[in-house]
Parts: structure tokens; sequence; C-alpha cells
């Protein structure tokens, strides 16, 4: 017999062959372990919990055309996959910039592509929102860079943790904030928040036709609201006559949590801000790429290309949104809504880059 303290410790069940709960599902969190397992997840058309799959990596690996010895950004770091995918492009000499606000998912992709090979002299981990690119840039003592991606929105890492109050269809605290150490949660707004104020936030963010209802019905439990089930009470309590199973439900409310989320993190101001540093950020001849599943930030986007291009800062944007393959969005059913727009910054022969 060992000794008594290095017992072994078994490892907790969790109820049943199919697990609700976030955190009993330790085979998706573990997929290094349990490949065969994960393999099953993903063959089904679903995302494993705590996961993210990428969207759209050919056709962005395509358009930015990376290639050795570029500088990058990847403004959304997120799980790391266009990151690995760009790293692996623009070597040898070349090194990426990898933006979250999230702490905590910034530490495990960090250790990921640390694990890859990916050392500090390829990629630099920055804790920070895309809106301070200008002055992370500066710092880094650097004019501009050669690549730039952001995918916006959420990922799929934050929206399957209940811990983090993204979603109505999970039960936990009423929190959204993209980085949990720094400003007031979605529960602390809400608190404060004038019926109002929130009816345009309602409007302006998610194009709510029922804002005024549905602000009403939440200012009524303002103070009283502190998790994500609280809160998916007040709206449906504006539809007494709407089932919860109902199709019109969950739009409801996906509309309203995203409205809230966009409001606690700022993300809209962040992106105009984004789009207005960006061509000062770019090299001759750069080229840029973004992601949005939302049609607000899709608006903001494709405006700003449209102004660059009319200015003359960029010298090519894209005509239309680029959408994902139906192969695509059969297997990955979260990238039905993306819209990928791109741009050429101005420069060496009309968007062509030095030694193309």
């Amino acid at each position: 017999m060992g000794d008594e303290g290095e017992r072994h410790v078994r490892r907790k069940r969790y109820r049943g062959s199919h697990p609700r709960a976030f955190s009993e599902k330790y085979k998706e969190l573990q997929g290094d372990r349990y490949r065969e397992d994960l393999e099953r997840v993903l063959g089904r058309g679903d995302t494993p919990a705590g996961s993210h799959r990428s969207i759209m990596v050919r056709e962005i690996l395509e358009l930015l055309a990376p290639k050795p010895g570029d500088t990058a950004i990847d403004a959304t770091l997120g799980h790391g996959g266009h990151s690995s995918e760009l790293l692996k492009a623009i070597q040898p000499g070349g090194f990426l910039f990898g933006f979250d606000t999230d702490s905590v998912e910034l530490a495990k992709t960090t250790g990921r592509l640390r694990d890859e090979g990916w050392g500090e002299g390829s990629f630099i981990p920055v804790h920070a929102n895309f809106s301070r690119l200008r002055e992370v840039l500066t710092d880094a003592g650097l004019e501009a860079v050669d690549l730039f991606l952001a995918d916006l929105g959420l990922s799929s890492m934050q929206i399957d943790d209940p811990e983090r109050g993204f979603s109505f269809k999970l039960r936990g605290p009423l929190d959204m904030r993209m980085d949990q150490g720094s400003g007031p949660s979605a529960r602390e707004l809400l608190a404060t928040l004038g019926e109002e104020a929130l009816r345009d936030i309602l409007r302006d963010n998610a194009d709510e036709a029922s804002a005024g209802e549905i602000a009403r019905a939440i200012h009524l439990r303002r103070g009283r609201l502190s998790t994500t089930r609280d809160l998916t009470e007040a709206i449906l309590s504006a539809f007494p006559g709407l089932a919860y199973k109902d199709p019109a439900t969950a739009k409801i409310l996906r509309r309203a949590f995203q409205a809230i989320r966009i409001e606690v993190n700022g993300e809209f101001r962040a992106l105009e801000k984004l789009l207005a540093d960006l061509p000062s950020c770019m090299k001759p001849g750069a080229r840029l790429a973004f992601l949005s599943f939302h049609s607000g930030e899709d608006r903001r986007v494709e405006a700003a290309l449209a102004e660059g291009l009319e200015s003359g800062l960029y010298s090519a944007v894209s005509p239309i949104a680029l959408r994902p393959g139906r192969e695509e969005q059969y297997s990955n059913p979260r990238s039905s809504s993306a819209k990928l727009r791109w741009a050429l910054r101005a420069g060496h022969g009309e968007g062509q880059r030095e030694g193309e």
C-alpha cells in the first residue's frame, strides 16, 4: 500500500450519459484526452463545450494572402484558430499581435499557441480592446502592419459558459462582461438605467420593435435582477400570451440579451473607434478583413470601408459581404449568420504590397 496522502482520488461522475451542465462536460472540455468523444460532437454539427470553431478560415487566408515576414493583427484572438493559421503563413520572420479583452480566454489561448511552438518572437498576446490598436502599436514601436483581422462578437467559449451570463438558455449570474475585471456587469447596469435609456439600447443595439414594452417590463423589476433567469422572466412578462417554446420567444430573448451585452461592453463605440483609427495603422497595400455576425456591426464596417474607398484611403473594398459555404453552415450552424468584408489599403500601385 502506498502513502495515505497519495491515495487516488476518483474523478467526479456526471449524471447520465449526456450531461447538460457545462461543468460536467469534462470530455468536451478535455478534448485532447477524449478525441473520439470530441469527434462525435463535431460530427453531429455541434460545437464542443468550452471550444470555438473558427469560421471561414480558408476564405480569410485567401483574402489576406499572408506571406513570410508579415506583421499581423488578430484583433479578436478568441480560441486562436485564425491566429494559428496566420502564424504558420507568416513564417519565417513574421509575428502576430493577438488582442483579447477576456483575460481568462487570453491566457488559455496563449498557452495553446505556446504549446504549438509560437514563442514571444512570433506571437504577442495583448490584453486590451481592439479600440486601443493605435496605442498598442505605438508602444511597440510600430507605425503600421501588413495584415488585420477582426472576428467580431462572442466566442462559443463565452456563450457556453453559464458563469459568464451571456445566454438566456443557461442559468447563471447576470454578468455579460467580456473582461470580468473591468466595468459594471449587466446586473449593475440594469439596476441604474432609466426606462427610456433602456428602450433606446434595445432599439439601437438590436432593432427591437417591442423595445418600449420590454424596457418597461425590465424597469419594473429594477434592482431585483441578478441572474439570467431573472432577466428572461422579466422580458417574457411583456408578452403574457407568448409561450416559452414559441419560436418567436427565442428571437425576442436573443435580441434583448444581445442589446444589453453590446451596451455592457461598449461594443459599437469600440468598433467605431477602431474603424476610424485603422487606416493609419495599415501599411500601404496592407489587407484587412472583418467577420461580423450582427447587422449593427456589419453596417458600421460596410459604411467605414465605403467611406475609406471614396476618400482614397482604400484602393478596393468588398462589393458584397461574403458568406460561409453551404457545407460549413451545415457542419457548424453558428457560422450561418457570418458576413465577411475586406479592404486593401491604398498605396504601392493601388493596393499591391511590395514584392507582389
